[in-house]
């Protein structure tokens, strides 16, 4: 290898570098949305990064998209130790695998290239990791931080595939104890792919295949030369398939038969999704994050799709036999999708960019080696430009997660009839202050989706949050009749129904939901609220502390824990909690002047004089800290 070589590989490293950083660094601030919120937010399992045993046991909450995959949990709990719940670990991370994906890609295409004596390797390959990396397409698989489940399988998956043909590079026989470490890699590689995502189940399968085609030249030959290997690839399956059987078979309740969703509807509807990828991957207009659970509803909607699948498909098989090459990119493209997108029904998400993550680098590949082929350089020279400018297009995309009514106000302009979309938006608008516009998204996700439990739920919260509170306990009566153990709505209709009187069913209310939500942050709090609200300070202070382990960065929880210490007389811890409140929350006046009171009563009257005024900065009109501080300035 010459120093040409070397300094043109460095080249290529540092351009996939650049347009990477360059693409997504402005995703950094971009906050937790959709599946993030119970996967990070809501997920105990990654607090506590030394207790490896629970750390690799995620939980399967509804919405835990960590579930059954240890190493994503894994991963999620490192970021959590950095950063806790800030944002900007979680997005260098996704950052991180989606470069070093593209730069395993990088290698498979360069090196199977040469295989086949194409010209311009090295270009070519350069052009199709370029191309891959900053293709909008790609945009949800890393923007959406815990669909790094998608983005790291696949770095998994191509890992797999580059050490495999380093592992039969003919180049290594005169160095043949590293011929058996690449193998080893490869299988490593493998099982931590199966520990990722289920999609993995086809990697060896597609290894083989590649076998076959690039190296051994027939299924005889690759099962002489390699059997081994190959044999210890699946065995990885054996890793898989217990994870699975610990998650019962299926993801929860999200996927796999026996949802409601018929194997026909759905896989009608993932003709229609595969033609619709193909066209993103051409045309990447409009992106949506969340097409909704929708299915097509009878075969005459989609007969124009179900023909292009079963051509490619079909064309597939034919060109496996003539043209193994380009058929090998077929089998790529449809074995990867197989898991997600074909008859095996996903109940909550029937259509998702994301599964194009790697499926699409199938396509760039055809397009590249067929521009390089007809055009010559020229047609590289296109292929670099079109990267420039699908780059732009996926910085501008990046602008829609900028925050979380930005993207959800995107999803229903682009999506007016996905129920989840709006409810979603609503809930972005309500976390930015704006309830009355929450309640009206709420009341159009009931409209849309009548059976959609989290929309009734979300509003009767919104009803509560604008002076409509009587007008919430339907929706939360609702709500539960929908979905029993519906923990969070158990707890606001008791404190509704705390607030009316009915003492007795609000705790059968609050009750139940512990039960149903132990390791729930929300079901620890609102019970905690109620506790307080009914004078049982000792007990609210023990339900604030067990929410504060779940969610140690929670300003209100704290907030609450200090004022129900002060009412069993514990001032000093009281104000350590005030005092932690207001490391999160510099502006909180209500905890500097409780903070205040609590001072002047242990005696710290300089303490408390200093935090009185901070009040006044605050809130000038503020009576109360005004009297409070001439009070102490005269005694001081």
């Amino acid at each position: 290898m010459n120093a040409r070589t070397n300094l043109l590989r460095l080249i290529a490293v540092l351009l996939l570098a650049l347009a990477t950083w360059g693409a997504y660094h402005r995703t950094f601030a971009s906050p937790f949305i959709f599946d993030d919120l119970p996967s990070i937010l809501e997920n105990p399992s990654i607090r506590h990064l030394g207790a490896l045993g629970e750390v690799l046991s995620p939980p399967s909450a509804d919405g835990n998209s960590a579930a059954g995959r240890p190493l994503v949990n894994l991963s999620l709990a490192i970021n959590y130790a950095i950063s806790g719940t800030r944002v900007w670990s979680y997005h260098a991370f996704n950052l991180i695998i989606h470069f070093l994906a593209g730069l395993a890609l990088w290698g498979v295409a360069r090196r199977t290239l040469e295989k086949v004596g194409f010209a311009d390797p090295f270009l070519s390959a350069t052009a199709i990791a370029l191309i891959w990396i900053v293709h909008p397409l790609q945009t949800e698989a890393v923007t959406c931080v815990v669909q790094r489940t998608e983005s790291l399988m696949g770095l998994w998956y191509l890992l797999v595939l580059y050490c495999f043909i380093r592992s039969t590079d003919q180049a290594l026989d005169s160095q043949r104890p590293w011929r058996p470490l690449w193998g080893a890699l490869a299988v490593a590689a493998c099982a931590a792919g199966m520990a990722t995502k289920e999609v993995m189940v086809t990697a060896p399968v597609l290894v083989f295949l590649y076998d076959r085609t690039f190296v051994a030249g027939s299924f005889r030959e690759a099962w002489r030369r390699h059997c081994g290997l190959h044999l210890a690839l699946g065995a990885t399956w054996l890793l898989l398939g217990a994870l699975l059987i610990h998650l019962g078979g299926s993801r929860g309740a999200t996927a796999g038969f026996g949802h409601g969703v018929t194997s026909a509807a759905y896989a009608r509807t993932q003709c229609w999704a595969v033609v619709h990828y193909l066209r993103l991957s051409f045309w990447p207009n409009p992106l949506i994050v969340d097409y909704g659970n929708g299915l097509v509803p009878s075969l005459r909607a989609v007969g124009l799709q179900v023909a292009v699948v079963s051509a490619l498909l079909a064309g597939t098989l034919v060109a496996l036999v003539r043209k193994p090459a380009l058929g090998f990119l077929g089998a790529w493209f449809f074995c990867i999708l197989a898991p997600s997108s074909s008859f095996v029904p996903i109940v909550t998400q029937t259509i998702a960019e994301r599964r194009m993550y790697l499926p699409l680098a199938a396509v760039i590949t055809c397009v590249v080696a067929g521009a390089r082929a007809w055009a010559g350089r020229r047609g590289l020279a296109v292929c670099f430009a079109a990267a420039i400018v699908l780059f732009c297009v996926t910085v501008r995309r990046n602008e829609d997660y900028r925050s979380a009514v930005a993207i959800w106000t995107d999803t229903v302009a682009k999506r007016p009839g996905n129920a989840r979309a709006h409810n979603d938006l609503g809930d972005a608008l309500r976390d930015a202050g704006n309830p009355a516009a929450a309640l009206v998204q709420f009341s159009e996700a009931v409209r849309l989706e009548p059976t959609l439990a989290e929309a009734h739920y979300n509003l009767g919260n919104a009803l509560v949050q604008t002076g409509r509170a009587a007008e919430a306990l339907e929706p939360y009566r609702q709500a539960l009749r929908l979905r029993p153990g519906f923990a969070q709505a158990h707890y606001a209709l008791g404190g509704i129904l705390l607030e009316q009187g009915q003492n007795a069913e609000a705790l059968e209310h609050f009750s139940t939901a512990l039960q149903l939500a132990p390791e729930s942050f929300e079901a620890h709090y609102d019970t905690a609220n109620a506790l307080f609200h009914l004078g049982r300070s000792a007990q609210a202070a023990d339900e604030y502390t067990r929410a504060l382990a779940i969610r140690p960065d929670s300003v209100e929880a704290h907030y609450n824990l200090a004022n129900a210490l002060i009412q069993t007389e514990r001032l000093g811890d009281a104000i350590v909690q005030f005092q932690a409140a207001l490391r999160l929350r510099p502006d909180l006046a209500d905890a500097h002047f409780n903070l205040a009171g609590a001072w002047m009563r242990t005696g710290h009257t300089e303490e408390a004089i200093r935090e009185l005024r901070e009040v006044l900065r605050l809130q000038p009109d503020s009576a109360d800290a005004r009297e409070l501080l001439e009070r102490l300035s005269q005694k001081l």
